[in-house]
């Protein structure tokens, strides 16, 4: 029973060690731009967004279309940097754990 002594202890750590990483995460801020950085989105890695910038010589109204994509694109590859940073940093944590159901 000793080991499994040991294997609770070893969660119990580990659910610490994810939930103060979590919490960090839902503090840092990644970015991320498109149209040549016309337009900026920033994301928390708790998958927010904090803020988009537009960059006016972009604003065009007779092409709101473009502006959309612009807007949409920055948006998207902001979640996914915030996504793959959350998934590195949460892997750092269960690496070399090897329970069942875990990252």
């Amino acid at each position: 029973m000793a080991g499994l002594g040991k294997f609770l202890k070893q969660a119990q750590k580990m659910q610490a060690e994810m939930q103060r990483v979590q919490e960090e995460l839902a503090q840092r801020e990644v970015e991320a731009t498109s149209g040549g950085g016309a337009v900026k989105a920033v994301a928390k890695c708790d998958g927010s967004i904090v803020s988009v910038k537009i960059d006016p010589k972009v604003v065009d109204p007779k092409d709101v279309e473009m502006l959309e994509d612009l807007i949409l694109g920055a948006v998207s590859n902001a979640l996914q940097t915030a996504k793959k940073t959350q998934e590195e940093e949460l892997g750092k944590v269960t690496a070399g754990m090897n329970l069942p159901g875990m990252m």
